[in-house]
């Protein structure tokens, strides 16, 4: 009997499933919360303020796919940070600084790839230490907060993408056109990057079928170690990048900048249908879900539970119902591929 062809892969109807359920809870709180919900700039400042966590996303799902993890994401964005504003306020230029940030990012990645895919240490081991170092070496250059002062990357940071026809109308009758920061177009390219990485060259496959079965992927020809290690050096790189977005958003420098960054991250990646044993995810998933994320947060801070640990709890909550219904959803899928 010939077998019903699926109409979705695992990794789309997972990403299906996220883009649907995060349409579904924003048009809730238009209709129930009102207020800036109705605002497209409520979007343009999800994207704004969470430009370098979608970045730094990106990167987790590519070590996820493969079947990794690193959690040194949030410490070297941080530590990016910090030596580009110091270096920018010493007299530094914008383009060395691009290229410092961008270093410190490969550096890292580098490092990770070797540990993990050639020593074959375990991931979390390896990137932990990579986690303390980073923020142990952001204290070191400064403890105290340090302030953008290059006129040059203030100038640029002030610069804001217009867009008259989704603003909206303010109290005074004047037009308020949508604004949107160059980190978003950053963040946006990364993201059609990685998946034009992922769905169209022969490293992207190779990254699905590492994290699908190494075994597999050795029988196949595919360099397993080389494979593991472009994971790695891909996050590090993305990292740079985001940290350098993230100086462009704040316009300083603290050695508590992107705290946590590494597990919103993975939230974002699990959210958006990245599974932690590898093999399948997808980076517009991961897009939708780090707005997933962060649009709970503001529901429940618009809904007047203010403190912090709220946040923690719906966030922890909406990470076990994701995780829940992955498991839920690939069980049945398995069970009919099986009849």
């Amino acid at each position: 009997m010939e077998r019903r062809r699926e109409p979705f892969t695992d990794t789309q109807l997972l990403m299906t499933i996220t883009i649907g359920i995060f349409i579904a809870m924003y048009a809730a709180a238009m209709i129930f919360l009102r207020g800036g919900f109705l605002r497209t700039q409520q979007i343009f400042d999800l994207l704004n303020d969470n430009a370098p966590l979608i970045i730094v996303a990106c990167g987790l799902t590519v070590v996820m796919i493969g079947g990794g993890i690193d959690i040194s994401v949030g410490g070297v964005t941080s530590l990016v940070v910090m030596s580009c504003v110091l270096y920018l306020n010493g007299n530094g230029s914008g383009p060395v600084s691009l290229l410092l940030a961008l270093g410190i990012g490969l550096a890292f990645g580098t490092l990770h790839g070797l540990l993990v895919s050639y020593l074959e240490i375990q991931p979390f081991i390896v990137t932990l230490a990579g986690m303390f170092f980073a923020r142990g070496m952001t204290t070191i250059l400064s403890v105290n907060p340090q302030k953008l002062t290059h006129e040059g990357l203030n100038a640029l940071r002030s610069v804001k993408i217009e867009i008259p026809w989704l603003g909206y109308v303010a109290k005074n009758g004047n037009l308020i056109p949508g604004r949107i920061e160059l980190g978003v177009v950053v963040a946006l390219l990364c993201v059609i990057a990685v998946f034009l990485l992922l769905r169209f060259t022969r490293l992207g496959r190779n990254f699905y079928a590492l994290g699908g079965n190494q075994q597999s992927a050795l029988m196949l020809g595919i360099n397993v170690k080389r494979t593991r290690f472009m994971t790695y050096l891909i996050s590090g790189l993305l990292s740079g990048i985001a940290g350098y977005v993230f100086m462009m958003h704040t316009g300083a420098g603290n050695a508590t900048n992107a705290a946590g960054a590494e597990m919103n991250a993975i939230a974002s990646s699990i959210i958006g249908g990245t599974l932690l044993t590898g093999g399948v995810g997808n980076v517009i998933g991961t897009f939708f879900g780090t707005l997933t994320l962060t649009t709970i947060k503001k529901i429940v801070v618009t809904s007047g539970l203010k403190d912090p640990w709220w946040q923690s709890i719906t966030t922890g909550a909406m990470l076990l119902f994701f995780i829940v219904l992955q498991s839920v959803v690939l069980s049945q899928r398995g069970k009919r591929k099986a009849r």
